[in-house]
């Protein structure tokens, strides 16, 4: 059963939708609860999802107190279907963002609601309730035409318009009451607009006409983009859903691509581990671009490659760990105070803080995009050289620094063997392309760099005693991130070394069959749960290291941590299988379709 009004429903209970600019959750029963407008990274203009009282929502529900609700993405589409059963008929609602098939990069900006009657008849019950810049501001709404009305305040404007009849409830919410009956539609349309540019907007008399077509040019988008995957083996529902929902994360302005569209979604809920990941980290940027391009998505790689050399001004001292979709450095992060958060979970965070940290592996990850674009058969056009060598160069420099690692810890920096080894990529990248006549490199420098790298790791990051790589230097024990070292080739995949290690992670790390991501204290407040992309990784892991059964078992128990509609947060209660974090998480879906690829190279098919 679903109720049209149930406070802060669990993470799972929510759809995604996006145009690839602007994007939202939709609830079981209906409600819009989390928006951003006109970017992924802008202040939400509905945003119950992080207070229920003061954040805003748009709600199309049944009029009934309890109804029962099925739903899914219309195939190979961003496009969300919700179906409605009451006593008394069925009814359909479908959500999705406007897609503009002649210029994906001029977004419309514009969210589309669209009810259906199936069968019978049902009352149905709307509230549109913005708030601007998270819950502070109550928009003046104002009447403009029949079914046509504009909602202003700050900085931010909306255009509501509807083939409907709206009433205005004290200014700041519309509300409307009807029976959909078989074969009838209702339509919706919410608009982003600047403020000073409201006046010129007109009535769209022909809202229905208008609509039904933009549905079909979406529908059509999404499934041209969606029929470019040339992985036959990738085909499954779960993998095809994770590359579509990728697409989602991208800002297709400019090439970013962000982590999540949320913000402070709680690792543990009631407790403060609280992030922003409406940004763009290079990290998950460069995994992104690798599973998309291994299953034929190459533009998105493109695309990136151009973001960061405009966002890093050519530089890789300018280099930081992650970027605003627009290239912004500057993620100041601050706490917004009045927000209740998710069931409470405080405080909620806009901005990062880990943007200003030292992490080195960034540099192995911007070599390894080159790398990956350059053996596709592309050249890279010489800006583009001086930059590589440039990080390259950096990376000789840096390595030897302590730093904040792949998780970003707030305890402060430690010498992070996953954080090296990347190093030791980036430089191991640099001769390879530079061998292959990509530019000119001082070669003899880099090797010696590499091999000290090796050395310090082999001797610093490995423990003799239980023979199995570490955290850090400084601190001895099992973290996750080091089942990535054979993928970026620092180990072979069967080398007793890190066949050892991925058994103490299985033995040491796994909780209810899902990863922790490291069992070191790390100086926050509070528990997190089990990281999600951490199991996929080590299904990647066992399948290369021929322990088949073993990885179709962990691939099948972090499956069960998606949602119905094949959605992934970014980690889980181990107990109850209850989603934690940010939602979706990009990183969750890339190392998913990374894990069933490996699962793929094996030949087998888990056992019945």
């Amino acid at each position: 059963m679903a109720q049209a009004d149930a406070p802060y429903p669990p993470i799972d209970d929510y759809g995604f939708i996006s145009d690839c600019h602007c994007t939202a959750l939709v609830s079981r029963g209906g409600s819009v609860d989390w928006s951003c407008m006109p970017r992924v990274d802008s202040d939400s203009c509905f945003g119950r999802l992080l207070d229920w009282e003061r954040g805003g929502f748009c709600s199309i529900a049944p009029a009934e107190v309890t109804f029962t609700t099925s739903r899914r993405y219309l195939p190979e589409t961003m496009i969300l279907e919700t179906t409605f059963q009451c006593q008394t008929g069925e009814a359909r609602l479908i959500d999705y963002f406007a897609m503009d098939p002649q210029a994906a990069e001029q977004a419309r900006y514009e969210m589309i609601r669209i009810v259906e009657g199936i069968s019978g008849h049902i009352p149905i019950r709307l509230t549109v309730c913005p708030r601007f810049d998270f819950g502070e501001i109550l928009p003046m709404i104002q009447q403009k035409g029949q079914g046509f009305y504009t909602a202003i305040g700050s900085n931010k404007a909306l255009i509501i318009r509807a083939d409907f009849d709206l009433d205005m409830c004290e200014r700041h919410d519309l509300v409307a009451a009807f029976t959909i009956q078989e074969g009838e539609r209702r339509r919706l349309s919410i608009n982003f607009e600047e403020p000073e540019r409201v006046e010129r907007a007109d009535a769209r008399p022909n809202l229905a006409a208008e609509v039904d077509k933009s549905f079909q040019c979406t529908q059509d988008w999404w499934r041209r983009w969606s029929g470019r995957m040339n992985e036959p083996h990738c085909l499954d529902p779960h993998s095809l859903r994770s590359a579509i929902v990728l697409k989602a994360l991208t800002f297709e302005r400019t090439g970013a691509i962000v982590a999540a569209c949320t913000t402070s979604l709680p690792e543990w809920i009631g407790e403060s581990r609280n992030w922003d990941y409406r940004y763009s980290w290079v990290r998950d940027s460069v995994f992104t671009v690798r599973a998309l391009s291994a299953v034929g998505y190459g533009d998105e790689a493109e695309r990136f490659l151009a973001f960061i050399l405009r966002a890093s001004a050519g530089s890789a001292q300018q280099l930081q760990i992650m970027y605003g979709v627009d290239g912004k450095r500057r993620l100041t992060e601050v706490e917004l105070h009045w927000l209740d958060g998710y069931r409470q979970s405080r405080p909620v965070r806009i901005g990062n803080s880990a943007s200003d940290q030292k992490q080195l592996d960034t540099y192995g990850d911007i070599m390894e995009l080159a790398v990956m674009w350059h053996a596709s058969g592309h050249e890279i056009d010489a800006d583009y050289c001086d930059f590589l060598i440039d990080v390259v160069n950096t990376a000789c420099e840096k390595w030897k620094d302590a730093d904040h690692g792949i998780w970003e810890l707030r305890s402060g920096p430690r010498h992070h063997v996953h954080s090296k080894a990347m190093c030791w990529l980036a430089l191991q990248d640099g001769i390879t392309l530079a061998e292959a006549g990509a530019f000119d490199a001082p070669l003899d420098r880099w090797r010696q760099e590499a091999s000290a790298i090796r050395n310090s790791i082999e001797h610093h990051g490995y423990d003799e005693t239980h023979g199995v790589f570490i955290q850090a230097y400084d601190c001895p024990v099992l973290d996750s991130s080091l089942l990535l070292l054979p993928r970026m080739g620092f180990v072979a995949y069967d080398d007793p070394r890190m066949v050892r290690t991925a058994q103490a992670i299985c033995q040491g790390l796994d909780q209810n069959g899902m990863l922790l991501r490291y069992e070191a204290s790390d100086g926050l407040r509070g528990p997190e749960g089990v990281f999600i992309p951490c199991t996929f990784w080590l299904v990647s892991c066992l399948a290369r290291q021929g322990r088949i059964q073993q990885a179709w078992d962990y691939y099948r128990r972090a499956l069960e941590c998606a949602n119905d509609l094949g959605l992934f947060s970014e980690e889980s209660d181990p107990a109850t299988c209850q989603m934690l974090g940010n939602f979706p998480q990009g990183l969750t879906h890339i190392s998913q379709i990374m894990a069933r690829l490996a699962l793929n190279s094996t030949g087998t098919k888990p056992a019945a």
